[in-house]
Protein backbone atom coordinates (compact mmCIF):
# COMPACT_ATOMS: atom_id res chain seq x y z
CA UNK A 1 0.00 0.00 0.00
CA UNK A 2 0.77 3.55 -1.16
CA UNK A 3 1.13 5.73 1.82
CA UNK A 4 -0.67 9.10 1.28
CA UNK A 5 -0.29 12.55 2.65
CA UNK A 6 -2.64 14.06 4.94
CA UNK A 7 -3.73 17.72 5.62
CA UNK A 8 -5.52 19.03 8.19
CA UNK A 9 -6.81 22.13 9.17
CA UNK A 10 -6.53 22.00 12.86
CA UNK A 11 -9.29 25.43 13.43
CA UNK A 12 -11.97 23.06 11.81
CA UNK A 13 -11.24 20.72 14.41
CA UNK A 14 -13.95 20.79 17.33
CA UNK A 15 -11.58 21.56 20.44
CA UNK A 16 -12.18 19.24 23.52
CA UNK A 17 -11.24 20.36 26.70
CA UNK A 18 -8.27 18.98 28.97
CA UNK A 19 -7.26 20.11 32.32
CA UNK A 20 -5.82 23.72 31.14
CA UNK A 21 -8.39 24.77 28.23
CA UNK A 22 -9.10 23.33 25.27
CA UNK A 23 -7.32 20.54 22.53
CA UNK A 24 -7.57 20.54 18.93
CA UNK A 25 -5.84 17.00 18.53
CA UNK A 26 -4.85 15.76 14.57
CA UNK A 27 -3.61 12.43 13.40
CA UNK A 28 -5.12 10.17 15.79
CA UNK A 29 -6.38 7.72 12.95
CA UNK A 30 -2.66 8.34 10.15
CA UNK A 31 -1.97 5.21 10.20
CA UNK A 32 1.64 6.74 8.87
CA UNK A 33 2.11 8.72 12.37
CA UNK A 34 2.82 7.01 15.44
CA UNK A 35 1.76 10.03 17.31
CA UNK A 36 -1.07 13.08 18.08
CA UNK A 37 -0.69 16.78 17.12
CA UNK A 38 -2.61 19.13 19.29
CA UNK A 39 -3.44 22.75 18.27
CA UNK A 40 -3.96 23.66 22.60
CA UNK A 41 -5.00 27.00 24.45
CA UNK A 42 -4.16 27.07 27.63
CA UNK A 43 -6.19 29.62 29.36
CA UNK A 44 -5.35 28.51 32.91
CA UNK A 45 -2.81 27.01 34.84
CA UNK A 46 -2.82 23.64 34.73
CA UNK A 47 -2.25 20.76 37.17
CA UNK A 48 1.14 18.99 37.65
CA UNK A 49 1.23 16.00 35.71
CA UNK A 50 3.36 13.51 34.13
CA UNK A 51 2.84 10.88 31.30
CA UNK A 52 4.15 7.02 31.90
CA UNK A 53 4.09 5.82 27.90
CA UNK A 54 4.55 9.66 26.10
CA UNK A 55 6.55 11.82 25.11
CA UNK A 56 5.50 15.64 24.20
CA UNK A 57 7.22 18.34 22.62
CA UNK A 58 5.64 22.10 23.06
CA UNK A 59 5.95 24.36 20.48
CA UNK A 60 5.12 28.09 21.77
CA UNK A 61 2.99 29.64 19.22
CA UNK A 62 1.81 32.48 21.73
CA UNK A 63 1.91 33.38 25.01
CA UNK A 64 1.65 36.03 27.51
CA UNK A 65 4.65 38.04 28.68
CA UNK A 66 4.81 36.21 32.14
CA UNK A 67 3.99 32.51 31.04
CA UNK A 68 6.29 29.62 32.31
CA UNK A 69 6.65 25.65 31.84
CA UNK A 70 7.54 24.11 34.87
CA UNK A 71 9.85 21.09 34.82
CA UNK A 72 9.94 18.59 37.42
CA UNK A 73 9.22 21.43 40.19
CA UNK A 74 11.38 24.50 38.23
CA UNK A 75 9.59 26.99 36.28
CA UNK A 76 11.36 28.30 33.17
CA UNK A 77 10.16 31.46 31.44
CA UNK A 78 9.00 30.30 27.61
CA UNK A 79 8.01 32.92 24.35
CA UNK A 80 6.65 32.30 21.24
CA UNK A 81 8.68 29.90 19.01
CA UNK A 82 10.13 28.05 21.85
CA UNK A 83 10.13 24.03 21.94
CA UNK A 84 10.00 22.34 24.76
CA UNK A 85 10.97 18.33 25.02
CA UNK A 86 9.38 16.52 27.85
CA UNK A 87 9.92 12.74 28.09
CA UNK A 88 8.18 10.11 29.97
CA UNK A 89 8.08 10.86 34.12
CA UNK A 90 9.19 14.62 34.19
CA UNK A 91 6.22 16.07 35.94
CA UNK A 92 4.99 19.30 33.96
CA UNK A 93 2.79 21.91 33.95
CA UNK A 94 2.26 24.84 31.65
CA UNK A 95 1.84 28.56 33.50
CA UNK A 96 -0.38 31.23 32.43
CA UNK A 97 -1.78 31.79 29.13
CA UNK A 98 -0.66 30.12 25.84
CA UNK A 99 -1.20 28.83 22.63
CA UNK A 100 0.92 25.75 22.17
CA UNK A 101 1.15 23.11 19.55
CA UNK A 102 2.03 19.98 21.06
CA UNK A 103 3.33 16.81 19.36
CA UNK A 104 2.70 13.72 21.33
CA UNK A 105 4.32 10.28 20.78
CA UNK A 106 2.51 7.42 20.85
CA UNK A 107 -0.86 9.11 20.13
CA UNK A 108 -2.56 10.73 23.03
CA UNK A 109 -4.31 8.14 25.34
CA UNK A 110 -6.29 10.79 28.42
CA UNK A 111 -5.16 7.56 30.66
CA UNK A 112 -1.57 8.02 30.28
CA UNK A 113 -2.69 11.34 32.59
CA UNK A 114 -0.93 10.65 36.03
CA UNK A 115 -1.19 13.21 38.72
CA UNK A 116 0.88 13.21 41.33
CA UNK A 117 4.72 12.21 42.10
CA UNK A 118 5.62 9.98 39.21
CA UNK A 119 8.16 8.04 41.38
CA UNK A 120 5.04 7.10 43.66
CA UNK A 121 2.82 6.75 40.62
CA UNK A 122 5.21 4.72 38.16
CA UNK A 123 5.65 1.79 41.32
Amino acid sequence: MVAKPEIVDLTRIKPVECPCGQARRAFAESPEFPGTLHLTQISLDAKPHHHRDHTEVYVILTCDADAAIELDGELHPVRPLMSILIPPGVQHRAVGKMEVLIVCTPEFDPADEHFGDPAVSSA
